[in-house]
């Protein structure tokens, strides 16, 4: 349900108490004296407030959006609408990927608040990661949710005026999308006030990023695709951060960057994220080959991901495309489908290649960017930490700059399982 009463104001504690009080279908599920209520917040991501509310009866979840990124502070604002574009991707979502996102129970817009199902027993998959914990339902999930989320929304789907009408939509999300112009495309490659990486051990590598003019041509030609490209609906920020997990559930949250791009940005970072988890995990082993097993499972994922992902979403063109794109009354008898095949197959290639350079876009941005990612972070040694980062950024160059070379995803985890030891030479 969507409101919009009142003025805007943080909720804290109490405040919330009070607003979730008044909210008849929310005390339900609560159950007991609101007095009794245990509120929590949780958020750890970089933007918004995240409470966890438990009663007697069960437990929701509350995320409020800050009027300033909430890593700076109040010196970087940033509007409240990202609440309401959030909602509506996260609603879209649940048409199109039932089960995967977790269900609304309410909105405020006025508020930019959401509150959303308490996912129980679920953890964010980062964490899991660093645990070298292997989630067997993860490739089956995730790809549905991407193929279904993307291919539903794209002009193969889609008439021509529903699509224009859908970007018309979401379009208004554009401070969100520029800080991705900006952290993802722009700043790691430049000297910028919030860019940081593990000092002095990376400082010759961050230089090098600065003067080397192909991976410049290659990242701000990956940045006006990402600018220019309203292929799909696009979740805009589909990390291992914002995949919540368990043995035999996937849950896809935070899309509040969502807007209409290019589909090779949410499957990139989707794979980034995967490689690296595996170029970190040496930096969390206590013993050598402790972490072996972990790292064989990471790979053979990205491989999966890749390969469902073009299964499914080709599965879904195949099976009767409504959307304006390719019409089928120009593909008539036996020669039109050969060539209709052909140029699916074509279609995918182009994406798989987008999906290589935008994965080594993000991986390099959370190396030298603003915003890192624990898999690193969390590794206790500095040095080793950044042995880790340098093996990452070495393929994600590659990738980058040289995308012609890695026409399969093979030749991605090949790549990466030879640099697994590669021994850097890192600034002293």
């Amino acid at each position: 349900m969507a409101q919009g009463q009142g003025d805007y104001r943080i909720l804290h504690e109490a405040a919330l108490r009070d607003y979730l009080a008044g909210l008849p279908e929310l005390k339900a599920i609560l159950g007991g004296e609101p007095a009794s209520w245990a509120i929590t917040e949780v958020g750890d991501g970089n933007l918004n407030l995240v409470f966890i509310v438990n009663g007697d009866g069960g437990g929701i979840a509350v995320k409020q959006a800050l009027p300033y990124v909430r890593l700076v502070g109040e010196s970087w604002p940033l509007p409240l609408s990202r609440a309401h574009y959030e909602y509506l991707a996260l609603s879209r979502q649940a048409q199109l990927a039932p089960g995967l996102v977790p269900a609304l129970l309410h909105h405020n817009e006025t508020l930019a608040l959401t509150v959303m199902e308490l996912l129980e027993p679920h953890i964010i998959m980062r964490k899991g990661l660093v645990a070298a914990t292997r989630y067997l339902r993860f490739v089956d999930d995730i790809t549905t949710f991407m193929a279904r989320t993307l291919f539903f929304t794209s002009d193969l789907a889609r008439s021509a005026a529903e699509k224009k009408e859908a970007i018309a939509a979401f379009a208004g999300n554009h401070a969100l999308c520029k800080i991705t112009e900006d952290l993802i495309f722009t700043d790691p490659y430049r000297i910028a006030e919030q860019n940081r990486w593990t000092a002095p051990y990376l400082d010759g590598l961050a230089a090098s990023l600065r003067d080397d003019m192909d991976l410049h041509v290659a990242i701000s030609r990956l940045k006006l695709k990402f600018m220019a490209s309203p292929e799909a609906l696009i979740h805009g920020d589909l990390h291992t951060g914002s995949i919540m997990v368990t043995e035999n559930e996937t849950r896809v949250i935070d899309p509040e960057f969502a807007f209409y791009g290019p589909m090779g940005f949410d499957v990139g970072a989707v794979l980034a994220n995967l490689l690296m988890a595996y170029f970190a995990s040496a930096g969390h082993a206590r013993a050598p080959g402790e972490r072996a097993a972990f790292e064989a499972w990471v790979l053979e994922t990205v491989e999966q991901v890749w390969t469902e992902f073009a299964r499914k979403f080709l599965d879904l063109w195949r099976a009767g495309a409504a959307g304006d794109a390719y019409p089928v009354s120009l593909f008539g008898g036996e020669n039109g489908a050969r060539r209709l095949e052909a140029e699916r197959q074509s279609y995918m290639q182009r994406l798989f290649a987008d999906t290589v350079g935008f994965a080594a876009a993000k991986t390099i941005r959370r190396i030298f960017g603003l915003a890192h990612n624990i898999d690193f972070e969390l590794i206790e040694h500095p040095k080793q930490r950044a042995v880790s980062e340098a093996r990452a950024v070495r393929l994600a160059r590659a990738m980058m700059v040289e995308t012609a070379a890695f026409p399969a995803i093979a030749d991605v985890t090949g790549a990466a399982r030879k640099l697994r030891d590669w021994q850097p030479e890192l600034t002293s």
